[in-house]
């Protein structure tokens, strides 16, 4: 699978498709050393300078879909062009300096092979530079600087996970909260998995996750249940990756809200998100919508339905602009707008506290997901 993702994405990068790789420290501190070297070489020439810098540009103007011919896997890239930092520059100056910045305390924890969570970073520079760092958004950092992901993720089911030199981890006898996905990716590629589970269901809500694994829904149906607990955070969806990669005859089944915000964050587990570009084929998964959509409707009582904020049409406006979604997610996405309303996973406990796990297996049986 992981061969196959890499032959497709390298079709890809002869159309410009711009992607990044996870580099050694030793590497990237070099990196970081030449790039110090070449600006004060230029600062320091008989013609002296400050050179601009040149970043990818991440903007979704700037974002495609590669639709891989040898897998179903799709995925959001970035193509090659850029936005400029100058420091001569009034409306760019201080984003100029932050990128320095960043490169520095990276560099330190780097030097020190420490870690730190992207919202350490934050605190750490704002600490430092006040006056150019107001919010986290601003510090987008990556694993191989040095930064770890901060995870919320969990899983539960019929997963055998091993650490590197500890005990046997049964994910079915974690309880309902799971087994806390950890953020340090690297520990995530080099744990040892074995499962005999035919699906893998990805729950966008915690309270959902739990209600599921303490029916142990896996023991009826036998699967991995993984969430991120809302949004995904990238150790989870590193984690559902590897076991993709690891079992790759395991159907992935995403069950989310039917409101454009389960449907964004249905699509960032199986897309990726223009934030990350530059790696989401390192995430990206085939996940099918199983539910809920909008055939489950009449399953739900009126009373349960519940009116589009603003927020939810923005995403929804989002979303229908962008050319990732397929025509049956943009016909779904319609139907919540048009409808004004929206519908959550509880619902279904009209029906009954074990009512969920019946209608997730009759849509699995039935093959009714898309």
């Amino acid at each position: 699978m992981g061969d196959l993702c890499k032959s497709s994405m390298m079709f890809f990068s002869d159309q410009h498709l711009c992607f990044a790789d996870i580099l050694p420290p030793p590497e990237v501190r070099a990196r970081i050393e030449v790039a110090v070297l070449n600006f004060l070489k230029i600062l320091n020439s008989p013609t002296p300078a400050i050179s601009d810098l040149s970043l990818i540009d991440r903007r979704s103007s700037n974002s495609k879909v590669s639709r891989g011919l040898l897998t179903d896997v799709s995925w959001i890239f970035l193509s090659h062009s850029f936005c400029t930092r100058s420091l001569m520059r009034a409306n760019t100056a201080k984003a100029f300096i932050r990128v320095w910045k960043v490169m520095e305390m990276c560099y330190q924890v780097l030097v020190q092979e420490k870690r730190l969570t992207q919202r350490e970073l934050f605190y750490k520079l704002l600490c430092c530079s006040p006056d150019y760092f107001t919010s986290q958004l601003q510090v987008n950092s990556r694993y191989s600087l040095g930064i770890m992901a901060s995870s919320r993720g969990a899983v539960a089911g019929r997963l055998l996970l091993q650490e590197p030199n500890q005990e046997v981890v049964d994910c079915s006898a974690c309880g309902s909260s799971g087994y806390a996905i950890s953020g340090d990716l690297n520990l995530l590629e080099k744990l040892v998995m074995k499962t005999d589970a035919r699906y893998i269901i990805v729950v966008e809500k915690h309270a959902i996750f739990q209600r599921l694994a303490e029916d142990c829904i896996y023991n009826q149906i036998p699967s991995i249940l993984v969430t991120a607990k809302g949004y995904p955070d990238i150790a989870t969806r590193f984690l559902l990756h590897r076991i993709s990669r690891t079992f790759p005859d395991l159907p992935i089944f995403g069950l989310v809200d039917w409101n454009p915000a389960g449907l964004a964050i249905l699509c960032t587990f199986k897309f990726g998100s223009i934030g990350m570009g530059l790696e989401a084929y390192r995430y990206a998964c085939n996940v099918k919508w199983l539910g809920v959509r909008k055939d489950d409707l009449e399953l739900l009582p009126e009373q349960s339905f519940i009116p589009l904020k603003p927020r939810d049409l923005q995403i929804a406006k989002s979303l229908a602009s962008s050319e990732i979604l397929p025509d049956n997610y943009k016909e779904e996405l319609a139907v919540m707008v048009e409808s004004g309303k929206r519908a959550e996973i509880e619902a279904l406990y009209f029906h009954g506290y074990d009512f969920l796990g019946r209608y997730i297996a009759k849509k699995i049986v039935q093959a009714n997901y898309i």
